[in-house]
């Protein structure tokens, strides 16, 4: 049975739960190759955001919560960049990643909206 935390009642994390979803649907058409460079990054990274946000709800100080929420921003950046790179590529095409596009600046936007409140 999964625990019934705070954490799990953002808005934030909510989505990028689904964002961590989508982001393995997408790596999974990647060439083999990549298996254990860019799709396990990107997946990392995406991972990261959704164990951050978690984490977060579970320090005491502002300035701890701020911290947490920096590195969350910073694996979506991280995301996005790895996307990039499988745009030039030719890994993916624009329209198949553009609802992701969508969650990431959602997220982004969000998260540097929390850490505003706790300045």
């Amino acid at each position: 049975m999964l625990l019934n935390l705070s954490h799990k009642n953002l808005k934030a994390w909510q989505l990028s739960k689904q964002l961590q979803s989508e982001v393995r649907t997408i790596t999974k058409q990647l060439p083999k190759d990549e298996e254990f460079v860019l799709r396990i990054q990107i997946r990392r990274a995406a991972l990261s955001v959704l164990n951050n946000i978690a984490e977060e709800e579970a320090r005491k100080t502002n300035a701890e919560k701020r911290r947490f929420y920096e590195i969350s921003r910073s694996s979506l950046v991280e995301v996005d960049t790895d996307f990039e790179a499988m745009l030039e590529l030719g890994y993916v095409k624009e329209n198949e990643i553009e609802k992701t596009g969508k969650m990431l600046n959602e997220i982004f936007a969000m998260l540097s909206g929390m850490m505003t409140k706790l300045s």
